[in-house]
């Protein structure tokens, strides 16, 4: 893809978020999309966003199950922005027609005290650049389409990165926990839709550690000359599958000791 077609591609998926329309699979258009491509795309999307007035929060890590990886042919996690807007209250009300077709999933959030990054960061260094870590929901949307309704072809991982690897809403519970408080591997959640339980799962399915998710982000980033900055979020990952959330979903994800996020949807 040429600068040109980068540019093109992030101005639909901004039209297709602000409209509700959404724009056909990249990786149709453009065969040759590669993983470069679909990070710049990205990156013209934050650009975008950030002239007009937006504000990076933090990060999101997906695809760090291996039933998720196995199911799009990757073998790699991938990573979105998180902007200011994006940032719901624990137990507030998604007004109706804000997202697409919204999903959510239950993860763990890192928050910075301090910037990290570079090729070579440490597990160590992680834990020590972490204020806090806090229950918390994902609210993923896809302004492309899932599956292309001609050839049935469904979305690439080319495609869910150029989207803001499918990142939508960020919702943390209210509790705060200092880095090694919790075993995070055997952290888990029981995620509820209108009451009836839709996902379980551990921190585990997560790189095998939450913590080494926010490694393998910090690494990533480095090879585009970025860094995670203090004050910044991390999601770690979804050790859940995504739960549908038509309007009317009221959305429960209970994390035992480590706390509760809730959620709804107009």
């Amino acid at each position: 893809m040429t600068p040109q077609d980068h540019a093109r591609a992030a101005a639909e998926l901004l039209a297709a978020e602000e409209s509700g329309d959404q724009i056909g699979l990249l990786s149709l258009r453009h065969p040759e999309i590669g993983m470069d491509d679909a990070y710049a795309v990205q990156n013209a999307i934050c650009t975008a966003k950030l002239a007009r007035g937006r504000r990076v929060i933090g990060w999101k890590i997906g695809l760090t199950s291996k039933a998720m990886q196995y199911a799009l042919g990757i073998d790699i996690p991938d990573s979105g922005i998180l902007f200011d807007d994006m940032a719901f209250d624990h137990g507030a009300t998604v007004p109706a027609g804000r997202f697409i077709q919204p999903r959510i999933e239950a993860e763990i959030a890192f928050v910075l005290k301090s910037a990290i990054g570079g090729a070579d960061v440490t597990r160590d260094e992680v834990i020590a650049a972490t204020d806090y870590v806090a229950p918390a929901i994902e609210i993923l949307d896809t302004r492309i389409v899932r599956v292309d309704a001609e050839t049935g072809k469904s979305r690439s991982v080319f495609d869910t990165i150029s989207d803001n690897a499918a990142n939508a809403g960020i919702v943390l519970g209210p509790q705060r926990h200092a880095v090694d408080a919790f075993d995070l591997r055997w952290v888990g959640a029981i995620t509820t839709r209108d009451g009836a339980v839709e996902e379980t799962g551990l921190g585990a399915g997560v790189l095998n550690d939450p913590v080494e998710s926010v490694v393998w982000l910090a690494r990533r980033m480095a090879q585009y000359g970025q860094s995670i900055e203090p004050g910044q979020v991390v999601l770690s990952g979804s050790f859940i599958r995504p739960v549908e959330c038509p309007p009317g979903s009221v959305i429960t994800a209970d994390f035992g000791d480590f706390g509760d996020v809730a959620l709804s949807f107009g």
